[in-house]
């Protein structure tokens, strides 16, 4: 399900979308949080340029509506349904689950983004 190749795996990852030889961000990891949107220019692998135009990224904001909607629904689902928790605390938990998640969420959202325009090409990958 994980493989090279997919576009889950680059949404998941991070990866380039077209070679997925290395991460469009300068650091992995999304919570050193003045650097969680630092993308590079371009993939030093393929040459991809990530900011395909100026503001190219203001469209991921609609997709990470989306994706904190999905985040909100999942810790409902979890604190209401399988812990049984008082409504106060099923919204403390919705809020809280928002607000640890966001810098997943901010990421995912570019992923999927810009996998909307690009797609994986294996002619890129260098044997």
């Amino acid at each position: 399900m994980l493989k090279k190749g997919t576009k889950i795996y680059s949404i998941l990852t991070g990866a380039c979308p077209k070679c997925h030889g290395e991460s469009m961000y300068v650091n992995k990891n999304p919570y050193i949080l003045s650097e969680t949107l630092s993308m590079h220019e371009k993939c030093s692998c393929c040459g991809t340029k990530y900011k395909i135009e100026p503001s190219f990224f203001y469209g991921a904001m609609y997709v990470s509506y989306g994706v904190g909607i999905a985040f909100a629904v999942a810790a409902f689902v979890i604190s209401f349904y399988f812990l049984d928790a008082p409504i106060n605390i099923v919204y403390a938990s919705i809020i809280g689950t928002l607000i640890i998640f966001l810098p997943v969420i901010l990421r995912i959202s570019r992923n999927i983004w810009i996998n909307l325009f690009m797609s994986y090409d294996k002619s890129l990958i260098k044997k």
